[in-house]
Order: structure tokens, then sequence, then C-alpha cells
């Protein structure tokens, strides 16, 4: 179904199912534990053996020589592989930068250098530590700080939404900036991160001669295939990838990664299908991580809050041949401002591979410039908020012929502001106290742009008139089931639970995939393609041929004509197959999300801990398919917002090119005790330009800009400003105010 045009009345618009909030249909399997996740497939493949993955122990350099004697002769040891047995480097995809494994040169520390397969994980663990290496360790540049000031201009995407030039001037900001009467020039920072989702990267792999299935935990299907297929150097059609269930992703999982390259090989060489997961320090050093950055920003205004001049760089760390991170994209386009520049510059960096986390570029972008502004507001002594809605845009402010589809950021924060009492704020920072906790109120704007992607699924009515929806799309445990159910059901006019989802399968039409906050919008829109096929084919097997083809509770009427979908189907199973097409919809309008978030955290004036008290964000995004899922999100994302903010960094060893951190215990994120009562609106904006669904992503959405309110919220607390995350109390300890 080509989508050339702004959506007009369709079957979704009577909202019976859709947009209600209906509980997880995969509800009862998770927390039954019944759900089959990737290293839990024990039926899938009879005899199945343990892998265990060795990484390497330098960061830089080259294997001389690996003496595997002793782990072969281990107890229960099946097989052993390694790198060397490899000649080169196995074939990446276009998404990954570093070697998943093969040759002896090492990029990073940890990479993938053998696999040991026994009999059990805890023989495949022991013999594992039996294997000698001898390295010859090189210099390595592990320091971003360091780089910095001579990292050459590189622009470049994420690969979904969030993108660059080099460099991108517009007017003359140089001489803007020079002539504003108030200013701000300051520089930030943000750390290295994890995606700390709890399913580790896992698969397991089995060969029937010369094809191969992999049961694995991935959050892009056909990109699995095509990518371990050049991997391994088989035709893709010889190769099946199934993800039914995953364990989180956050984007760590968009890509494949040496589970399931080592799960294949070693497969391969013991004959029989094995299993492998990653342990933490693994995941850590050995799959991808969201790069560090460093970044200024400059803003000029005039004396009412007008930007005349805004400028934001920043400065990432990568392999040869990785990709920056793009934290300058929404800065191009979230306020007006007549005279603009941004870049991007990238280090050549020896640490393990940056790639896409939860809104890569948006995340640590607005994680500053939000702070910029709140510092902007606080030159200007003006309310943050009304600073905010003074530089609203209608359009890409630099292509003013380019309208957003909707942008309802405005709306956002005022019902933000009425919402969460910030009339009450007092504006001058650390005036408010609460016994031994100094408390302040913080605001930031969130930016997400929405991606238009095509997406296929094939839908049929079975005999006892139940429907069967096959897509290859994921659900990582965002509710995709629910809502590809609720889609069918609407379209069709039956129950949600008469439609059985199936999801995850390279055998099925291939879909959106689930990254991105691109899953929902244009999965369930693919379905809807593929529902009006199915509604054409049992409109014709009842010979209905009134254009006036109703499909309600169960039935299906043209005029006086009535028949129920179990009676379309007595002679046989009927299927409809589309897939969502968007055309240019998604150049011709700018077609973006926005949110406004509201922090009130407390800070301990004896220690310095901080406590958030309260959060709020209002989400402009588009039709919400699933209010009670699509909370779900955005309180997880700001969940993640409080850990960026406030606890997590990976911490670097800069001698040896590795994070120190890389388990549970020793990176921290947010629990229970550390999140407060959160509150989430939701716009009423279906964007008709968007897809047929008139829905958009919320997912990422959720995170972008809660990192900055909470470090303004500190700053209202304490006065004092704290520019490089996390904001830890060794950070202001010492500045904050004295106590009475």
């Amino acid at each position: 179904m080509k989508f050339d045009q702004p959506a007009g009345t369709n079957p979704i618009d009577q909202l019976k199912v859709v947009g209600k909030a209906v509980d997880r249909i995969d509800g009862p399997l998770k927390t039954t534990g019944t759900a089959p996740y990737a290293y839990e497939r024990h039926d899938v493949a009879p005899d199945q053996a343990y892998g265990y993955v060795v990484g390497s122990a330098i960061a830089k350099g080259s294997i001389t020589r690996m003496d595997t004697a002793d782990a072969k002769r281990a107890p229960g040891v099946v097989t052993v592989l390694t790198t060397l047995d490899v000649a080169k480097p196995l074939p990446n995809g276009p998404q990954n930068t570093a070697t998943l494994f093969g040759g002896a040169a090492i990029q990073h520390y940890h990479q993938a250098i053998a696999i040991v397969v026994a009999e059990t994980f805890e023989q495949a663990r022991s013999a594992a530590a039996l294997i000698r290496t001898e390295y010859t360790r090189t210099p390595g540049k592990y320091d971003l700080a360091k780089e910095e000031p001579h990292a050459p201009l590189k622009g470049g995407s994420s690969g979904e939404g969030s993108s660059a030039p080099p460099i991108d001037r517009v007017g003359d900001f140089a001489g803007a900036f020079a002539a504003a009467p108030v200013k701000v020039d300051q520089t930030y920072t943000t750390p290295d991160e994890t995606h700390a989702m709890m399913e580790p990267h896992a698969s397991i792999a089995a060969w029937s001669g010369d094809r191969l299935t992999v049961w694995t935990s991935n959050q892009m299907i056909a990109w699995s295939k095509r990518d371990l297929a050049k991997a391994l150097s088989i035709p893709p059609e010889k190769l099946r990838v199934d993800s039914p269930f995953i364990g989180g992703g956050f984007g760590g999982k968009l890509f494949i990664r040496a589970d399931v390259v080592l799960a294949a090989l070693g497969a391969k060489a013991a004959r029989r299908p094995v299993k492998v997961a990653l342990s933490r320090p693994m995941m850590a050093n050995n799959t991808t991580h969201r790069p560090a950055t460093i970044q200024r920003v400059r803003l000029g205004a005039n004396r009412d809050g007008r930007l005349t001049a805004i400028a934001h760089s920043s400065t990432s760390g990568n392999l040869p041949d990785g990709k920056p991170e793009t934290a300058v994209s929404q800065t191009k386009l979230f306020y007006a401002a007549p005279n603009r520049e941004t870049y991007l510059k990238l280090a050549v960096l020896d640490l393990p591979e940056g790639n896409a986390m939860r809104a890569p570029g948006e995340a640590p972008g607005l994680m500053v410039l939000e702070m910029a502004m709140d510092e902007l507001a606080e030159a200007l002594r003006m309310d943050p908020v009304e600073l905010r809605v003074i530089n609203d845009t209608q359009v890409d402010p630099e292509k003013p012929n380019h309208p957003f589809s909707e942008r309802h950021y405005v709306e956002c924060l005022r019902t933000g502001a009425e919402r969460f009492g910030w009339s009450q704020r007092n504006p001058k920072p650390a005036q408010v106290r609460d016994g031994k906790w100094l408390v302040g109120m913080g605001v930031a704007g969130g930016f997400r742009n929405n991606q238009l992607t095509k997406s296929a699924a094939r839908i049929r009515l079975e005999r006892d008139g139940r429907l069967t929806v096959e897509t290859d799309m994921t659900d990582i445990g965002t509710g995709t089931y629910t809502i590809l159910a609720q889609t069918a059901a609407e379209m069709m006019g039956v129950r949600v639970q008469d439609v059985n989802v199936r999801l995850g399968d390279s055998d099925f039409p291939v879909s959106a995939g689930s990254g991105g906050q691109w899953g929902a919008n244009n999965s369930t829109a693919g379905l809807y393609a593929a529902c009006l096929k199915l509604r054409e084919a049992i409109a014709q097997r009842l010979g209905f041929a009134s254009p006036e083809v109703a499909f309600a509770d169960g039935k299906v009427t043209a005029g006086s004509r009535s028949a129920t979908l179990k009676d379309a189907a007595q002679a046989g199973p009927i299927t409809g197959e589309d897939g969502f097409d968007p055309t240019d919809m998604g150049k011709r309008w700018q077609q973006s999300t926005f949110a406004a978030h509201f922090v009130e955290v407390g800070v301990n004036i004896y220690t310095g801990e901080t406590r958030v008290r309260r959060m709020l964000a209002v989400c402009d995004a588009g039709r919400i398919l699933n209010p009670k899922s699509a909370r779900s999100q955005v309180i997880g994302a700001m969940t993640m917002g409080v850990g960026g903010a406030l606890m997590e960094e990976l911490a670097v060893d800069k001698r040896f090119g590795l994070f120190i951190n890389h388990d549970l215990a020793t990176y921290e994120v947010p629990v229970h005790a550390d999140i407060p009562h959160q509150d989430v609106i939701f716009l009423d904006h279906p964007d008709d330009k968007s897809s047929p669904m008139k829905a958009k992503g919320v997912g990422e959405l959720g995170l972008c800009g809660v990192g900055a309110a909470i470090a303004n919220a500190i700053y209202n607390a304490t006065g004092v400003r704290v520019r490089d995350y996390p904001i830890t109390l060794d950070k202001h300890l010492e500045k904050l105010p004295q106590v009475a």
C-alpha cells in the first residue's frame, strides 16, 4: 500500500479497540515464566551444547599464539575454536564497525577470540580459563578529552532519524552572537553508557545440512538475517532467524553480535546445536555502548528572550570507520534562530564500538542543549518555560518552506506547567527547604524525529473464525503483540482475544523491526494494509459486491446481507498480505515528536545526595495506540533518564583501554527506591501525514530531555551548576549552601 497522501477517515478512526488501554496479551506468558526467550529454547533443537566466549585481555595489538591443548582435554569439552582458526575477520554488515571474529588483530578489549563448546556451561567456562594466549600489545587511544582538540570534523547518521553533516551554517552566527546582548557559552560532557538490558545477548544455533537456524535475541530480524548470512558466507535463503521474545534491547540488539556468530560457528564445529550467552563484562566491552561526548553550546538572545544565534558542537569517539554520536541533530530543528551553526567531530579511539543506544544523538544532545537553555533563562531573568515558548517554530528553522506535520510543543509546556504546579517554583536557587533537603524544580524539552519506513505483514482468517497475524516484527518489551492484535481487531471487527499474533520469524513478511521508536507506527500500518487485502478477499469470498462492507462484532455486512467471519472461512482459510510504503511523506513534512519534562528534586544539604521527588512528561506523539503500554514505555524511559542524569557512567581505564565497571554491581542503574511517582500526559493530536494509523513513536521521546530537567532542578535546589554528567554528589558537595 503506497501512502502518498494524508490519511483520510478509515476504520482505525472508529477507536473501538485501538486507542484503548488494553492489557498486554503476552503478559501471562511473561509473568508465569513461559515466554520463550532465546537462551531458554530448550525444545527447539535436541542435544544442545554450551558455548563460552573468550574475550581479548588487551585492547590494542595482535595475538601471536594461542595454546588450546589443556582446554581441549578438559572434562566435557566438545570443541574449541579460536580466532586464529579463521584466517581473516568475518565480513561485517553495514551496521557493524568492530570485528566480530577472525584474524589475529585486536581492535578493542574483550574482542571475541575463542569459543569453547562443552556439555555444560560450567565445563565450558572452566575450560575457557585454560586457554593461554600470547599478545603483542601496541599503544592505544582511550582518552576522549586528550583526543578532542585535534579530532577532525565528521558528520554522520544514527540510522534512525538523528543525523548531521560535519558542519552546517545558516546566516552569520559569529556576527549575531557577538552582537547579542545576552549570551551563554558553555562546555558540557556526557559519559560512556551501557545498555544494561535485563536479558543478555544470547543465541542458539543449529545446522541441518547447509541450512542454519538461529534462535536469538535481536530487534531487527531482516537486518540480522542479511548480516549473519554475509558473515558466514551462506545464502540468506538458507538461514532462518527466530526471535519471538526479547528481554530488552535499547538499541544494543539492533545488529548481530559475537554471540550469534560464535553460536553458528561453534555449532558447525561441534556438529550439534550450541547455545551462547554473553557475560555482563562481555556485554559492556564486547558489544556496543553510547559514546561519551564533549559538547559546546553558544546561545545569543535579545533581552526579550528571542534567540538570534545558536551554535552546538559535539565531539565523540569511536573505532576507525565508526560513526559519531549525532548530538547536535535536534538543535537543527528544535528552536527558531536566524543565525545557526552546528558541527560534529569524531576522534578515533580504541575503546569498544560506539553505536545506537536509546535515542542516539538526542538523548545526550538534549541533556546539554536544554541545560544551556536553562542557563540562558537565568541570564535573561526569564521563566524557563516562557523562554522555550517564545522560541517555538512551526517550520524547520533551516528550511522555512518545510513545515512540521504536527508540532504541539507549546501545548506540552503549558499543559505540563499547569499540571506540575510550575507557578509555585521559586526562580531564585537554593531558597526552598524541606527539613534537610534543598528542593528545586526543573523543566526541559523533549524532541525525537518520527521515522517512516516500509513494513509488511500477513493476516489469515482461520476456519474457526479466528485471525492469525504473522510478521517478522519484534517485541522488545514494548507491547508490540498487543497493538498488532488491537489493529487487527479494529480492522476486522473482532475481539482482541480472537487474534493470534506471531512475531520475530524471518520466514514471515519483513517489517519495520524495533528501534528508534519507529516500530509501533510502521508495523501497525503494515498490518493495516494487510487487513485491507483480507477484507477484500473475504468480501469476494462471500460474494459481497457492495463497496460499503462493514466488519463488526465478528460479522461482515453489506447492505441487507450479513455473514459471520466463520462462514466466510468454511471453504478454507483466507489470507491477506501487504505492506506499508510511506513513499516521500517523511520528506514532504518534517515529522517529529515533542515532549515537556518537569522534575522536582531534593538535595541533601549535608551529604549532597540527590533524590528525585516527582516527574511529569507531557508527550505530543500523534495517536496513542495503547495508552497503557505507551505510558509504560514513557515511564521506563524517564527512569532511564534518571540513571543518565545521576549515576550511569562507564569508567574508562585510560591505561589499558577497557570499561572497568562492566557489571551490574558497579555500573549503577536506577532501582525502585530511586524512582518516585511518575505522571504521563498524552496530547490528542493524530498525525494524518504519518500513516493510516495517524500514530508516531513515543518510546524514545520519553527519555529525551529528562536528564536536563533533573540537572536544572538540581541547580534550582542548590544554586550549583554541574555541567558534567552524571551529577554525582562529589561534583557539588563542597559548593552547597552553608547550613544555617
